[in-house]
């Protein structure tokens, strides 16, 4: 699964030039442009001459069962994708742009028909075999029978795929409607044919096959696993992998919790640590290995969309079919005090689903975003047209009680009633109670603040606590009345909208579509999206659709933050400019 939110975190791309038959390149950017011309040295973000060498010693929570990272099936372990390649790869310092990694060219026709892919002559799997179009046929044909249903629903616009030449592999589209599409494809992983075929591709723990810098070199399930670098790699020297992969080894530990990972980091058990938790950052990163400079603490910025987190409803569920309910649930959170006296004023809330982005809608719907909303007038909530996003301030002239009293007159409006301090359904003369159900110990603070406020309205709120995987069956079964769930977006949205929002993932099993939505509004601007020719088109439907989600009141919106905190150790080295889209870990190497 984790390896599934690495591939949600990928930018994706289109190519430019409208005016010739076909475009060709090593690489593509969505507009414009790539920055980095063909027969590039390395990337700006790189040290390419950053010492091979060390151990980088991480950590992981819970456990894993699985190194297949594919598949539905199971917890896979962190790093997987040290192991296996893409077509292509991004860069960190665009928004758009991909560049060629086992595809060394990139084919797309202006009309947008099909993506055709020439393999690099030098490609290879670990075990010495040569990298074929066989190969890239097979992994996409795999992935869509036996994968995760994330694959079928990103590829459902690919008609077929098919061998051109010994060196090159053709995917054909059911429609040139979706400009994003090509570079999706781009993002394949190619799977060894020979391999699986004899050795099965659903079957968790067979030691996995693939051409990355990195294979597994041991593991114990729920434990650890360890990386090597692979000696003779056959991509070391291409453009854009100078300066990264340094380590010689890369392990990750397990522990059972937050709590004890952070303990066991600060004792010097491993040796990079992103923090998430905001507490912890403030308070808990101090004493004789900071004081001494053995451990450094840094915030690094970025410009990346931080997409959506919330507590998520499930309208699965009978009683949060009822929006009204749903707005009132969320009037009754109160972010002001919890990021003052739970995250010590570290995060700003989100009122978008494409936070620190210009993707996020602000202010009034513009001309253009009235052009796309005006003719589901009647169908969507009157907010979309009136308002700007709007979530309850805490933090000035009102408090929390004003808006449990307009929550409580919401509430009032729509049936509930409150008898002996019960809010009671006057319909099903049932009370109202509610569940969230969490596995990271980290919001068991943040839900029981929660919980208060609803008590304060005669709401009950059971909080649910179970590990790791009882959680991801149960969120990939649906089984559940409310979780935290994060929705991260790239800066070029386009298919996982589908995933997210659309009404056909609102039926399959461990998609991410956790609310349950289903609505033909919805539905049809996820597609305008997604075929949105032009930069500035793209932008206006994103705003269009963060404006419809937005006042549906699908979730408890919760908060953002533009910097990635990190702390390690400081033998760990990275150079002085750091990407402007991601971390760049795979650049950082080690100095004794």
């Amino acid at each position: 699964m984790k390896h599934l939110v690495y591939f949600f975190l990928l930018f994706f791309c289109f190519v430019p030039g409208v005016y010739c038959q076909t475009s060709s390149g090593h690489g593509f950017a969505m507009n414009g442009e790539v920055k980095y011309k063909k027969g590039f040295s390395h990337f700006e973000y790189v040290n390419p001459n950053a010492p091979k060498g060390g151990v980088l010693k991480r950590a992981s929570t819970g456990s894993f069962d699985s190194l297949n990272p594919f598949v539905l099936k199971g917890l896979s372990a962190d790093g997987l994708g040290y192991v296996f390649e893409n077509l292509c790869v991004q860069s960190e310092d665009e928004p758009f742009s991909i560049y060629g990694l086992i595809a060394e060219e990139i084919t797309i026709p202006d009309s947008n028909e099909y993506v055709e892919f020439k393999i690099n002559e030098k490609a290879r799997f670990h075990d010495g075999q040569i990298i074929t179009p066989e190969d890239v046929i097979f992994s996409f044909n795999i992935l869509m029978e036996k994968g995760s249903p994330i694959y079928k629903k990103y590829y459902n616009d690919v008609l077929n795929v098919e061998k051109v030449s010994d060196k090159k592999v053709r995917f054909n589209f059911k429609t040139s409607k979706n400009p994003e599409l090509p570079l999706i494809i781009s993002q394949l992983p190619v799977l060894p044919k020979h391999y699986y075929e004899k050795k099965g591709f659903e079957s968790g723990l067979i030691p996995p096959l693939g051409s990355g810098p990195y294979k597994v070199k041991e593991f114990s399930p729920g434990k650890f696993i360890a990386y090597e670098r692979v000696k003779n790699y056959w991509g070391k020297d291409l453009s854009v992998n100078k300066g990264m992969y340094n380590f010689d080894e890369i392990i990750f530990d397990y522990y059972r919790d937050e709590t004890v990972s952070l303990e066991a980091f600060k004792a010097g058990a491993y040796d990079f640590r992103l923090e998430y938790t905001a507490k912890s950052w403030a308070v808990s990163y101090t004493g004789q290995a900071f004081d001494k400079g053995e451990i450094l603490k840094e915030e690094i910025y970025h410009k990346n969309s931080s997409g959506m987190q919330g507590f998520a409803f499930n309208l699965r569920s009978e009683k949060f079919k009822n929006k009204n309910l749903r707005k009132a649930l969320v009037y009754a959170f109160d972010f002001d005090w919890i990021n003052k006296n739970l995250f010590y004023g570290q995060y700003k809330r989100s009122l978008s689903f494409f936070s620190n982005s210009e993707l996020a809608a602000k202010g009034l719907p513009s001309k253009e975003e009235l052009e796309i909303l005006k003719p589901y007038k009647g169908k969507i909530p009157a907010e979309v047209f009136e308002k700007e996003m709007f979530l309850p301030n805490t933090d000035g002239e009102k408090n929390l009680r004003y808006y449990l009293r307009k929550a409580s007159q919401i509430l009032k409006k729509e049936g509930y009633l409150v008898e002996n301090g019960k809010r009671i359904d006057k319909y099903s003369k049932k009370p109202l109670e509610l569940e969230i159900l969490i596995s990271n110990p980290a919001f068991e603070r943040v839900a029981l603040t929660y919980k208060k406020s609803l008590e304060r309205l005669g709401i009950g709120l059971e909080i649910r606590r179970v590990d790791d995987t009882q959680f991801y069956n149960r969120i990939r079964n649906f089984d559940f009345e409310i979780i935290t769930a994060v929705f991260p977006q790239s800066l070029s949205p386009g298919n996982e909208q589908r995933y997210f929002w659309g009404s056909l993932a609102a039926d399959t099993p461990g998609s991410r579509n956790y609310c349950g939505i289903k609505n033909p509004v919805i539905d049809e601007i996820i597609e305008k999206l997604i075929s949105a020719k032009g930069r500035q088109n793209l932008i206006n439907h994103s705003k269009a659709l963060d404006r419809v989600l937005f006042w549906n009141y699908y979730l408890v919106p919760h908060w953002h933050i533009d910097s990635f905190r990190v702390a390690y150790n400081k033998k760990l080295k990275h150079p002085e400019k750091t990407p402007e889209y991601g971390i760049g870990l795979n650049s950082w190497w080690q100095e004794d």
